[in-house]
């Protein structure tokens, strides 16, 4: 692909523009070769190259520049470990998030998204990022850990922002050249020492859990604790364990705040979903605050946040390793070459999604034609699939509710809202400003 700098590559326009970088691939074609610095990669553009990635994951196994990095924070977790360790890893963590154990993590989600949703001013403008991150935060440290296991609350504000540094950090890392990616620069000696305490804060906890009781206490720790390998009965062991904690931290936490922070934004610019949505919100909930138990009537609400997550997929690129000479769309692909695909790139394809640039929830709705589920790559697709997706979608469904039932939002200000250059994309300076419903108190 033509664009690329010397010794840089491509990295120096993927990093001003990523999106406009990523929707200009496919008009070289299915296969584009990039360059970032000396790391040669192979971008795949179309829909069905993709799932032959996805779908042959020994093959094209977690690696590259993002998993890399990924890496460095979270180790061997769920969501960054090779093949070789990964059916034994989904085994053991996908219990719990079974269904089963949703109830009991609704309580959580209820009474979080209650708290924010209510303390809002009438007339006052809201970071909306922030507080749902805030939101997101506390929902996770509620399901994945019991308030008894938690250390102090002081601790707690220190683990946010060194998150914040994390995620920041992996996002630079995935396309700085790896001549650079060891070199002592400041912004990568303030990623290392945060993500040192990061791991020592998830690690801090974990090990008193190992010295409690061994009860279930409902939370996802609790069912890591006590989960064995059918086939070994071996579970996971204290570094693996840290390593699960510190994905969830990761995945759970910045991303879920970003779509929700995505949807309440597309909400506020339409003013006739909003109304839709309140209109849902008043028959289903009757004034009271939604819970796991609504999640089904609330068809609206979870269109919007598919719809949210086809528009802004939040994490926006994504890599793998060949492990084994292939060929991928009548072109031989070596072992070790690396090759990159993008959500947000399927999600704009007209072929995929009819006017795609625009915010539809209807297109998910009943009587039109559904997308291909196999281009909907929000939550990756096939055995790599996230396990965390419907307690995410869960806790964006009922967020959006309960904003629905109380308040309308209002843009603050003319110009678009465009996203951080960062691993996840957040809306950058978001702010609405909220009014509360003329019809609230008489219904509460």
């Amino acid at each position: 692909m033509p664009g690329a700098w010397p010794l840089l590559g491509h990295a120096v326009v993927l990093l001003r523009d990523p999106l406009g970088f990523l929707r200009s691939l496919p008009e070289h074609g299915d296969l584009v070769a990039v360059r970032l610095g000396r790391v040669r990669a192979v971008f795949v553009c179309s829909p069905e190259l993709v799932q032959q990635v996805l779908r042959d994951d020994r093959t094209f196994d977690k690696g590259g520049p993002l998993f890399d990095r990924l890496r460095e924070t979270t180790g061997d977790g769920l969501g960054s470990c090779p093949h070789a360790a990964h059916r034994r890893q989904r085994r053991l963590v996908q219990p719990a998030f079974n269904r089963s154990r949703l109830p009991g993590y609704g309580r959580v989600l209820t009474g979080q998204v209650e708290g924010v949703t209510a303390s809002w001013d009438d007339g006052g403008t809201v970071d909306i990022v922030a507080e749902m991150r805030e939101l997101s935060t506390a929902i996770l440290l509620g399901t994945v850990f019991s308030a008894e296991s938690l250390p102090s609350p002081l601790a707690l504000p220190g683990a946010g922002a060194d998150l914040r540094t994390v995620v920041a950090g992996i996002g630079a890392r995935t396309v700085l050249p790896p001549a650079l990616a060891g070199v002592a620069l400041p912004g990568s000696r303030r990623y290392f020492l945060a993500r040192d305490r990061l791991r020592r804060f998830a690690g801090d906890i974990v090990a008193a859990r190992r010295g409690g009781d061994g009860g279930d206490d409902g939370d996802l720790l609790s069912a890591l604790l006590a989960a064995g390998d059918p086939d070994s009965g071996r579970g996971l062991s204290d570094t693996e364990l840290v390593d699960q904690v510190v994905t969830m931290f990761v995945g759970g936490i910045d991303t879920t705040a970003a779509t929700m922070a995505w949807m309440l934004h597309s909400v506020a610019g339409r003013p006739d979903i909003a109304r839709r949505l309140q209109a849902e919100a008043d028959t289903v909930l009757a004034g009271r605050a939604p819970s796991v138990q609504d999640l089904p009537a609330l068809s609206l609400a979870r269109q919007v946040v598919t719809e949210t997550l086809r528009l802004h997929p939040v994490v926006w690129i994504v890599t793998r390793t060949v492990t084994a000479d292939t060929v991928l769309g009548g072109h031989p692909v070596s072992a070790g070459t690396v090759v990159a695909f993008s959500p947000y790139l399927i999600h704009q394809r007209a072929d995929c999604y009819p006017d795609a640039d625009v915010f539809d929830p209807d297109r998910w709705g009943p009587g039109r034609t559904p997308p291909d589920r196999h281009a909907f790559l929000a939550f990756g697709d096939r055995a790599r699939s996230c396990v965390g997706n419907g307690l995410a979608q869960a806790e964006a469904v009922m967020t959006l509710a309960a904003v629905a039932s109380r308040w309308n939002l209002h843009p603050v200000g003319g110009g678009p809202v465009r996203p951080t250059r960062a691993a996840v994309m957040s809306p950058r300076g978001l702010r609405l400003r909220v009014t509360a419903r003329t019809d609230t108190d008489s219904r509460r």
